[in-house]
């Protein structure tokens, strides 16, 4: 009895200890990967007798639920084959149809001459339609995920969502040059509903952003290392997930979220490929994996960046993809990484200007959706710093401004915020241009922040160099306070003179201001450039940054430049920044929507070029 005992605890233990992690498999030779989590138990009625029961084995089954007539499964399989890439015909050799009206067990004939075995369950619970498999030999149906090989090395970490809002790492690895594979659901899983505007979203998630039970590298490999998993989700991820967002992983960053340039600056890892051109071009920084994702996958709809210096903006023009630094403030930035709490914001990259919209209401607080069918836009277009027409850029440029001024109805107005300010600056401040009065601003809020909120506490658990950080010890604490009173001047300037709200909360903004990050040029990974220095200066593009208004990216065209990599002309995208007032961020997907729909803005494909061309790498 005794022995029997002790057998009995170690059988127990062992089951404890041997828990399954999924199982790979390949159909037709597509990589699948089944979930761990059983989705239900078929009863042994409804398996067909011609499929053995007796031996360790899985085959491919199909649901098909909300109520589907018989009849029309070619038009629903039709359908799915167009917009799921996860469902394919070889999944209906086996089709159950749940409480179906009129349904008998049949054999059938569908999409690619495929014979069907086609069952009825009549008091089916509730199973979300699409490509599952099945063993048999126990009835166990279980979600099936497709295998993609990650070739622009985006990602980080591969993730699986549970429906309980839990993770785990996907192990599951598909052919592919030292790259992680990613997994993803099937989109018929998902219905989207009001409740649910984001169901079965596929998000990439910036590594700086806490994931329960997720470990973050935070662009180091020492820090991943050295500290646990994540006993919290980040509130703005969070918000994703109550909408319905399927986070698939953890992306790429440069170290500590700082800016850095591939060759000369990635050290602990890898830095992304950007797709666009001759595949060896620089994907900016520091949310370098989003940019690169979504220009890269068309199995990826979202990527979640963070800008504080451009880290948003910048992946975004160079990528050819929109993306979005939002009103400061809008969501709270608890369990992330911080760079300078005073400039740092939660923003998106999409191909997608409607997932960008429901996104972004999804993640932000007092977030404005300008839904009404026809939106009072703002009457007063600025463009700044705009290359001269005689140029392919400048042309582009030039082209999507009076477009958007005729589709406003309105002109554009060249604008010069240098002479502005000179002629209406705060008597506080004299006679002192921009690029004295926030010169060091930017450097100085990154340095000094970063020093007491992540260099001091890691410095104590590890250590790590960082030229940004020696800068920020060396300088006195006051200059910390003259920044952050630099900041404040010219955000009250700006928000009061450049862009203020507009009287009537309809149109929110009173003007527009474009500007270029993007001019199509070649950012060559493959050239040795100067070590990472202190980020001095002033720009159009730290606008947003010292203002707290959104800035966001519209990609407008592409330009053709010579590449020494190809020997060819390959295309490089071209992109403009739009600025509205602070707080009237909605209006920027809305009017990329409609942008859109009048063929003036189009969305742009996956690939070496915006059209879609083949990569390169």
């Amino acid at each position: 009895m005794r022995f029997v005992a002790l057998l009995s605890l170690s059988v127990s233990v062992v089951a404890e200890l041997l828990r399954p992690n999924g199982i790979s498999l390949s159909l037709n030779g597509t990589n699948y990967f089944l979930s761990p989590s059983l989705q239900q138990t078929l009863p042994k009625s409804l398996i067909p007798g011609t499929i053995a029961t007796d031996s360790l084995s899985f085959v491919p089954i199909t649901i098909v639920g909300n109520n589907a007539a018989q009849k029309d499964l070619a038009k629903v399989f039709q359908s799915w084959a167009q917009k799921d890439d996860v469902w394919q015909p070889a999944f209906a050799e086996l089709v159950l149809l749940l409480k179906s009206p009129g349904c008998k067990s049949t054999t059938a004939t569908f999409k690619d001459g495929i014979k069907s075995s086609v069952s009825c369950w009549h008091k089916a619970p509730a199973i979300p339609s699409g490509p599952y498999f099945l063993d048999p030999s126990r009835g166990s149906l279980y979600q099936v995920y497709r295998l993609y090989n990650d070739f622009s090395g985006s990602f980080l970490e591969s993730l699986i969502q549970f429906q309980d809002g839990t993770f785990q790492t996907l192990s599951a690895n598909a052919p592919g040059s030292s790259s992680l594979t990613i997994g993803v659901p099937s989109r018929l899983y998902f219905t989207r509903t009001k409740e649910k505007p984001l169901a079965g979203v596929r998000v990439g998630v910036k590594d700086l952003y806490d994931v329960k039970g997720v470990k973050s590298s935070r662009g180091n490999r020492a820090w991943y290392n050295l500290y646990p998993a994540a006993n919290k989700t980040a509130p703005a991820i969070q918000n994703l997930i109550d909408a319905g967002a399927v986070i698939v992983g953890t992306q790429k960053l440069s170290q500590f979220a700082n800016g850095e340039n591939p060759t000369a600056d990635w050290v602990s890892y890898l830095a992304p490929f950007n797709p666009r051109g001759d595949g060896y071009q620089g994907p900016s920084s520091s949310s370098s994996g989003a940019g690169a994702s979504i220009a890269s996958y068309p199995w990826l709809d979202l990527a979640v960046g963070s800008d504080t210096g451009g880290s948003i903006r910048g992946p975004a023009g160079v990528s050819g993809v929109f993306g979005n630094r939002p009103t400061h403030g809008l969501v709270s930035l608890d369990h992330v990484l911080p760079l300078s709490p005073k400039m740092d914001t939660a923003g998106f990259l999409t191909r997608d200007p409607e997932i960008w919209g429901a996104a972004q209401a999804a993640m932000y607080k007092n977030y404005t959706v300008f839904s009404k069918e026809r939106v009072k836009y703002p009457r007063t277009v600025y463009t700044a710093g705009f290359p001269a027409n005689d140029t392919p850029e400048g042309a582009i440029l030039h082209q999507f401004a009076n477009d958007l001024a005729d589709f406003l109805a309105t002109n554009i107005t060249e604008y010069n915020i240098s002479q502005h300010w000179a002629s209406t600056a705060p008597k506080s401040v004299g006679n002192t241009p921009l690029t004295e009065l926030l010169n060091v601003t930017y450097a100085a809020l990154i340095t000094k922040q970063q020093i007491s909120l992540v260099k001091e506490p890691f410095f104590r658990d590890y250590a790590a160099p960082s030229a940004r950080w020696a800068w920020g010890e060396s300088q006195p604490d006051s200059i910390l306070d003259d920044a952050i009173r630099n900041k404040t001047i010219f955000m009250d300037w700006f928000n009061h003179n450049v862009l203020p709200k507009d009287k009537d909360s309809q149109r929110c903004s009173s003007n527009i201001l474009l500007y270029t990050q993007g001019p199509g040029i070649f950012s060559r990974r493959d050239v040795y450039l100067d070590p990472p220095g202190v980020p001095f200066g002033w720009s159009l593009s730290r606008i947003s940054i010292f203002s707290e208004a959104p800035d966001s990216v519209y990609p407008i065209g592409e330009v053709s430049s010579f590449s020494n990599i190809t020997n060819h002309n390959e295309s490089l995208p071209v992109s403009v920044n739009i600025m509205v007032s602070r707080g009237c961020d909605g209006l920027v997907p809305r009017l990329a929507q409609d942008l859109v729909g009048l063929g003036l803005l189009k969305i742009p494909k996956t690939g070496g070029n915006m059209l879609g061309g083949e990569v390169l790498f």
